[in-house]
């Protein structure tokens, strides 16, 4: 009886897939995909489980209670709920403190307000990990932009990484000097087709930069990769990282916000520069969005694996089909971001339109590329999100250049990411790009 009912369910998410616009061919290989990976999920789901016990903890130690939920308005002098908040952050990533904020706009207002506030005229910042994100170019100045770090005279290098990805030490050593005051590692990919940094190597990068100047400061970029390991670059001698509560740790509930976690006197800094000299992190009121923050932080380890879910099934499934993926179907995750190279315009564009088509939100619009504010070529994102922008929603964007690859990332649900991969692929078939005589052999 228990198989009849499973055979019965089985056909009727499949006769749903078909209702959906999934043909059958393209569901009958991604199924065989999605369940050869059964190995992956167990080993997603124990991450899983360990990150959410290691929020748990944090949350207890600092007796989280009703009233932290409340917000303040105003001035925000007291606000427990916002203090209590950034304990927990610093207890999570092993810190000596954090800034933890609605002010902060985005991910890359977050970097920018660590470098600006830690960096002064005369001083250096190195990255020895080749070109940043492309919105932080107009903030160090690498492209010319009001109130860019080159603008206060702070000078900039970069070391790129060798051919096969690995740290050019030699270059690094060089590079370092009397006026180098900050590093900044970022830990994803951005638009470029390199490996994400995992947590060792980051470490090791950190060592060997610290062998050299015990007092370089040392900030991570750590966008995408929170909750992917069991360690945080914090955890490796990072002394400050950042990222956005747009991406993992808002969990998908989170509706605006950054975070930066580390030494008490850098944050300090920063407090200082999104704030003012004399108020610091005394001030800002957190309004209602305090619930959301607690509770996706709450959320964002389970919500992770399934974004960890669809980036592996999307990395194995385009494998397969033959197209260059970073990282590979195997490798061991990082960060939520899924790389697929398609060689030409038209497969990057059809398949965020079949991601925008999987969305619960704007599911109905086409997204077309366009010259968006920040980057040097047209950009085309797909992105039916709860909150505007969110990637740790289903999402998937990618500057229409070469190589043309796409950036997939997110999933609140693996069962959403996995629908908006099938999505892609019927997509692709439809615009002739894929063949849909589908070469099961290596399955």
């Amino acid at each position: 009886m228990n198989e009849n009912i499973s055979d019965k369910r089985k056909m009727a998410v499949e006769e749903m897939y078909q209702s959906m616009g999934i043909d059958k061919e393209v569901y009958d290989y991604g199924e065989a995909v999605w369940n050869s990976l059964a190995d992956r999920w167990n080993e997603i789901d124990s991450l899983s489980e360990y990150n959410q016990l290691k929020v748990i903890r944090a949350m207890q130690k600092n007796k989280v209670s009703e009233a932290c939920l409340l917000g303040t308005t105003g001035y925000g002098y007291n606000d427990l709920g916002r203090e209590t908040l950034e304990k927990v952050y610093a207890d999570i990533f092993h810190t000596e403190d954090a800034l933890v904020r609605p002010q902060i706009t985005c991910g890359t207002h977050a970097l920018a307000l660590a470098l600006m506030s830690n960096l002064r005229p005369g001083d250096e910042l190195l990255s020895p990990v080749g070109k940043p994100y492309d919105t932080l170019e107009e903030v160090i100045g690498i492209r010319p932009s009001k109130g860019s770090l080159k603008e206060y005279g702070i000078s900039y290098r970069q070391v790129d990484l060798l051919p096969d990805g690995s740290f050019d030490f030699d270059e690094i050593r060089k590079a370092i000097n009397e006026k180098t005051k900050l590093i900044t590692i970022q830990r994803s990919k951005g638009y470029q087709t390199r490996p994400t940094l995992s947590v060792d190597r980051i470490g090791q990068l950190i060592s060997f930069i610290k062998g050299i100047k015990p007092d370089v400061i040392c900030m991570v970029d750590n966008c995408y990769g929170e909750f992917t390991e069991e360690r945080e670059p914090s955890d490796v001698g990072a002394d400050l990282v950042v990222g956005s509560l747009i991406k993992n740790p808002g969990g998908g509930l989170a509706p605006i916000g950054g975070y930066l976690a580390g030494k008490k006197e850098l944050i300090e800094n920063a407090a200082y520069r999104l704030t003012s000299p004399g108020l610091g992190k005394e001030v800002g009121a957190s309004l209602q969005v305090l619930g959301s923050f607690y509770q996706g932080l709450f959320l964002a380890p389970s919500v992770t694996a399934n974004a960890l879910k669809a980036a592996i099934f999307a990395a194995n499934l385009y494998e397969r089909l033959g197209f260059s993926v970073i990282p590979d179907g195997k490798e061991k995750r990082h960060d939520i971001i899924q790389a697929v190279t398609f060689g030409n315009p038209e497969g990057v564009i059809a398949f965020c339109q079949g991601i925008q088509q999987a969305a619960s939100v704007d599911g109905h619009v086409t997204p077309e590329p366009w010259d968006m504010p920040g980057y040097d070529s047209p950009v085309i994102m797909a992105a039916g999100a709860f909150v505007s922008g969110s990637s740790i929603e289903l999402s998937a964007d990618g500057p229409i250049k070469p190589p043309y690859a796409v950036y997939f990332q997110g999933g609140l649900t693996w069962q959403h990411g996995k629908f908006g991969i099938m999505k892609t692929l019927q997509k692709l078939v439809e615009k002739g790009i894929i063949v849909k005589d589908f070469d099961k052999r290596n399955l």
